[in-house]
């Protein structure tokens, strides 16, 4: 049995609640350790370039005001001279200051015309007199662009473009370094921060699992008939709280256990009680009819009616008794196995013939020499009462089979089927015809039997280490299987 469930109890260590809290408290703790992360990078970044870009832009609004230029602008040596002097004052890092004067082009570098100016910025420094800027990465590098516009003042809140327009270009690759040591930095921190985070998730699963471990052991030990196993409570929390309503919920199954058990317990001791009691004075009732049946045949016909229906139904009291009588045993647990080796066949002709169904209502197919270790009086009492069940509850003719079967995953069992010739047994039916005093037809509220045959049948095979089953053929009829572990001795041993 542990070896079977070994499997399901690995699947619960490795995908159980410890597992999924850890996994939650790692999953919240990644989050906000990136989250703290990734808004922390931000800021940094923001901060560094925006103190790199207002530097520069300043700086650059500061030399272009301050820079006086003839117009209209003649590209030439002197213009280059000019950017170049710009350029050289160039903050943070050193500039590429290039001039756009209607068709004039004119830089501080080498090109005249930078490839890092895009369309938007050139439009943004005509439409605007106080210039723009815009980052750019090109070529896996940053770049800061700058445009500056030079204007005339008419007024004092009034500007002219004097159409010449110039650009700074400026490397950000320092900015681009200190940026990504930022991310490095935020990265290296949020993992040990998540290696941390581990300590408590465990100590909070240890918290919240120690109460659902003992809770779990309580309900085992309980399904295990230990109903006074009680839970200690701890604290004033939601587990403390299921703890004490386990408590409660124990406290009330024991109690009502025991009410039952104790209910049961008296019914079983008046069903035995009374049983016993009606032994004596029913021998006597039965000595009595069966000497009023001998002298039957000599009374008038109203009497003999009477004392023949007297016997009948004191036969069927008496037998009623025996079956009480017998239940109470299994019911007490004091019924015993004397098994010994039979030969099965000649065991079950021997119960026919016993019960005269040795005529043409009964027939058999019970192969020689199979022998078994069966305890003779309760399987002949198993075979008579299917049988009998067959005879008043089908119809003729009854088939009695024998068989043995070997399976792979047990040992060989011996099979025995009682298949009746009548109607078969309705499906509501099946799951209750071993109930006691079941009856299948609500309609039929006497029978020639007890009630207590299949019942009695069941606890004979139950006893022998057996089962049965009821069911319906494909080709009509009802058939009762039993099938009882074969622990035949080898010959001459």
């Amino acid at each position: 049995m542990t070896a079977g469930r070994g499997p399901g109890r690995s699947r619960v260590r490795v995908f159980g609640l410890r597992t999924r809290l850890l996994l939650a408290f790692l999953l919240v703790a990644a989050v906000s350790a990136g989250t703290t992360a990734g808004l922390t990078y931000r800021e940094a970044r923001n901060a560094v370039l925006q103190t790199a870009q207002d530097t520069a832009v300043t700086s650059f609004r500061d030399h272009v005001q301050q820079t006086a230029f003839a117009l209209p602008v003649q590209g030439g040596e002197d213009l280059e001279a000019v950017l170049r002097d710009i350029a050289r004052k160039g903050k943070p890092h050193p500039w590429v200051v290039f001039a756009e004067y209607g068709s004039v082009r004119a830089s501080s570098g080498q090109n005249p015309v930078s490839t890092v100016i895009t369309p938007e910025l050139r439009r943004a420094a005509r439409a605007n007199p106080h210039g723009g800027f815009e980052r750019v990465v090109k070529d896996g590098v940053p770049y800061l662009t700058i445009a500056m516009p030079t204007v005339f003042k008419t007024g004092p809140d009034s500007l002219l473009p004097s159409g010449l327009v110039l650009y700074a270009v400026m490397r950000m690759t320092d900015e681009q370094v200190n940026v990504d040591a930022l991310l490095v930095a935020a990265r290296d921190g949020a993992l040990p921060g998540l290696a941390v985070a581990l300590i408590p998730g465990l100590l909070a699963a240890g918290s919240v699992l120690r109460p659902v471990r003992k809770l779990s052991q309580a309900a085992h030990h309980m399904g295990s008939g230990r109903l006074d196993t009680r839970i200690p409570v701890r604290g004033r929390d939601e587990l403390a709280d299921l703890a004490r309503t386990f408590n409660e919920s124990a406290g009330e199954l024991e109690r009502s256990v025991r009410e039952l058990r104790e209910a049961e317990e008296r019914a079983r001791r008046f069903a035995s009680d009374v049983s016993h009691e009606l032994r004596t004075p029913l021998a006597g009732m039965l000595a009595v009819t069966e000497v009023l049946d001998e002298d039957a045949d000599h009374l008038d016909p109203d009497t003999a009616r009477a004392v023949r229906l007297v016997s009948a139904e004191t036969g069927k009291l008496a037998v009623l008794v025996e079956d009480l009588m017998e239940i109470s045993r299994f019911d007490a647990r004091a019924a015993e196995l004397n098994a010994d080796e039979v030969d099965v066949a000649e065991a079950i002709r021997k119960t026919l013939h016993n019960r005269h169904w040795t005529d043409d209502r009964v027939r058999t197919d019970l192969p020689d020499g199979i022998r078994a270790r069966l305890d003779p009086r309760r399987f002949d009492i198993v075979v008579a009462n299917l049988v009998g069940n067959a005879l008043r509850h089908g119809s003729a003719p009854v088939t009695v089979r024998l068989r043995t079967e070997t399976r792979p995953d047990g040992p060989p069992v011996l099979i025995t089927e009682v298949t009746d010739s009548g109607p078969g047994i309705r499906p509501e039916s099946l799951p209750h015809i071993f109930d006691r005093f079941y009856k299948a037809d609500a309609a039929r509220t006497r029978s020639a039997g007890s009630g207590l045959g299949l019942a009695i049948t069941r606890e004979n095979v139950k006893l022998h280490g057996g089962t049965i089953r009821a069911g319906n053929p494909p080709e009509g009829g009802a058939v009762f299987t039993v099938e009882i572990p074969l622990h035949a001795e080898e010959a001459g041993g």
